[in-house]
């Protein structure tokens, strides 16, 4: 595979994955965090980095918004739940796996 298809592929996968995690409202960023490592907000940052690595001016807050699809705030009042104190535990003992984000 050649270059310029192998960023427009991975460029289609990232869009894909964005397009899944919008539909899929019912599941939590702990959750995802939990099981993945990563969540909506970890690939907001990735996608921010990438952009201002690119010359292009994004702050987090436009950067979630492509993410999560609208407002930060009006996701996280519609949709997001109150965690667990099981889901607390499995996130403070998962946090050596969790992304690595470089200037975050």
């Amino acid at each position: 595979m050649d270059n310029d298809t192998k960023i427009k592929a991975e460029a289609a996968a990232f869009r894909g994955l964005v397009a899944h995690l919008q539909e899929r409202k019912d599941v939590q960023n702990i959750d995802l965090m939990n099981l993945s490592g990563f969540c909506r907000n970890c690939m907001a940052k990735w996608y921010m980095a990438a952009a201002n690595e690119l010359g292009e001016e994004m702050d987090y807050d436009a950067a979630r918004e492509a993410i999560y699809g609208m407002p930060y705030s009006e996701w996280k009042d519609n949709h997001q739940g109150k965690a667990t104190e099981e889901q607390i535990k499995t996130f403070e003992e998962t946090k050596p796996l969790h992304a690595k984000i470089s200037g975050h």
